[in-house]
């Protein structure tokens, strides 16, 4: 059983930890608002694009024409996972989850024969997936120094996917990432970037969809907006990690705060108990002196 000291040097601790996850919790919550009003200001933009790009790729079609990056090279035997997570933990599951769905895609197509490179972003990712995937590593993006995710960062990332992808390095490309849904849910997301692959809009009838006439054709406005596209889904995946990321932070340390509370107060009825003992065995061995004389 601990005595009265080390008792009271855990309560200290306790409470100091909880100073800590207490500023923790404050700090992402002020960073949660920035990070997901820029998450949701994103939104928009990114699904009008796809919804403009999926009606050029659909007026395309299957032609020979079509731009390498939307046809694809034929062949999907080789897997790009650019898997994306945060530099920082004390997030809760936020970054075990991401690695979780990046790991359970490697080993379905490992399985399948297929061979598997993995591109990471953030460093909770590169050290969970070398864990058991560290054979198949073919490069790291480190942001850790990069205060504000800003379209120049995603243009960097795209940029570096595109040039292995003409170098003929892959066939398919696929981002994992954690989409914001609110403070205590983010859901890990698995999506193909190469080739591409657009949905069209909500609501909209493709049976009633407008004809347009391009100038330039359809091949050569695809041609110059498709690396667009994949820089404009890294950087949307970006901004979506950054809010899921502040909100899983701001979560784990209010349930590390409300923990270390509970901690402080089971310490402090075991302190009690104890220092009572000691006073009570005081006592007795008064009393017992006493009558002995």
């Amino acid at each position: 059983m601990p005595n009265l000291k080390d008792l009271k040097n855990r309560i200290a601790s306790v409470k100091n930890t909880r100073k800590i996850t207490k500023a923790m919790q404050m700090v992402s919550a002020a960073k949660l608002r920035r990070a997901q009003d820029a998450a949701e200001a994103a939104r928009p933009y990114a699904e009008r694009f796809d919804a403009v790009m999926a009606g050029l790729a659909a007026g395309v079609g299957g032609s020979d024409s079509a731009p390498k990056l939307l046809s694809g090279t034929g062949k999907d035997d080789v897997h790009l996972l650019v898997v994306m997570t945060a530099e920082r933990g004390l997030c809760g599951g936020f970054n075990a989850n991401i690695a979780k769905l990046a790991r359970v895609h490697a080993n379905k197509l490992i399985a399948e024969g297929k061979t598997v490179k993995i591109l990471t972003v953030g460093k909770k990712g590169r050290d969970s997936m070398k864990r058991e995937l560290g054979e198949h590593f073919v490069g790291h993006v480190d942001l850790s120094e990069v205060k504000n995710i800003g379209y120049v960062n995603a243009q960097n990332i795209a940029r570096d996917i595109l040039n292995r992808f003409d170098a003929g390095e892959f066939d398919v490309a696929t981002i994992f990432f954690a989409r914001f849904v609110n403070v205590v849910s983010q859901t890990p997301t698995a999506q193909q970037i190469i080739p591409a692959s657009f949905d069209a809009a909500e609501g909209e009838d493709a049976g009633a969809a407008t004809l347009y006439d391009y100038e330039p054709d359809e091949e050569a406005i695809l041609a110059d907006l498709l690396p667009r596209g994949v820089a404009t889904q890294i950087f949307t995946a970006l901004l979506e990690n950054g809010a899921s990321e502040q909100g899983a932070r701001m979560s784990a340390m209010d349930n590390a705060t409300r923990n270390a509370g509970d901690m402080i107060d089971q310490l402090t009825i075991e302190y009690n108990r104890s220092r009572q003992a000691v006073i009570t065995n005081e006592l007795i061995e008064i009393i017992s002196g006493a009558e002995a004389l």
